[in-house]
């Protein structure tokens, strides 16, 4: 599965930065708050498969 990983990691990032483009294109052209929430969660979980644990930043100096 590793293997699998490194060999098409190009393309599984590109496949995810589209989806988070068209999924934040839609939620600028349509007016309602419900796909602002939709996307607010799917962000939520790319953040923990990221690790991304308590919104980390890094430090300023």
């Amino acid at each position: 599965m590793l293997t699998f990983i490194i060999s098409h990691l190009d393309e599984m990032l590109i496949a995810i930065s589209s989806i988070i483009a068209g999924a934040s294109a839609l939620a600028a052209l349509t007016p309602t708050q419900k796909d602002d929430l939709f996307l607010m969660k799917v962000k939520k979980l790319i953040d923990i498969l990221a690790l991304n644990v308590g919104n980390a930043k890094p430090a300023t100096a």
